[in-house]
């Protein structure tokens, strides 16, 4: 990873680069923080990435919404993190605990943490892992967060029984995770 700046309109932005050694074409991941990454194959020069962060200038610039990599939005999403952790750690218990009613499946421990991409997760070891904004989410999508995660403890994929076991209490389902991919 390597750690870049680069100059779209007024701006300069800071940016990280992965070259990556099977990579068959550039991806861009944009982030509300102020935080962008772009991965490309290693065989890639700088100026075709950059021509390719210029094309996209327009997009960068209206996700990022005015935030340019500048620390102290990181700072502010730490505090805001440690200041909700616990908050957010009492509503997924709650949630977790009634929707499993269902289900009765057991698990080890529950992770609250700050994530940029990623909702939740599950491990092999029956370890749940949820994004401490999942607590701030609409009912209906936080309520499909923790069944998604639920659901892995017995169903490790996203195979047709995992969406059996989710439609099981979310019947809806489809339509909640098309919505939640957009937040």
């Amino acid at each position: 990873m390597i750690k870049r700046k680069i100059k779209l309109g007024q701006q300069e932005i800071s940016y990280t680069l992965k070259k990556r050694k099977g990579q068959r074409r550039m991806k861009l991941a944009i982030y509300p923080d102020g935080y962008f990454t772009i991965t490309a194959p290693k065989w890639y020069p700088i100026y075709a990435i950059e021509n390719f962060l210029r094309e996209k200038a327009q997009l960068i610039l209206e996700k990022l919404g005015g935030n340019f990599g500048n620390e102290n939005i990181f700072k502010n999403k730490r505090n805001d993190y440690l200041g909700k952790k616990e908050e957010a750690r009492k509503i997924i218990l709650e949630r977790i605990e009634c929707l499993n009613q269902s289900y009765k499946f057991s698990f080890k421990r529950v992770a609250i943490k700050n994530q940029r991409t990623c909702w939740g997760s599950c491990s092999r070891n029956k370890n749940l892992n949820f994004n401490y904004r999942v607590a701030r989410l609409p009912n209906e999508e936080r309520d499909y967060v923790v069944v998604h995660e639920l659901c892995h403890l017995q169903e490790l994929n996203h195979g047709k029984n995992f969406w059996q076991l989710v439609e099981k209490t979310i019947p809806e389902y489809k339509k909640i995770k098309k919505k939640i991919r957009k937040i």
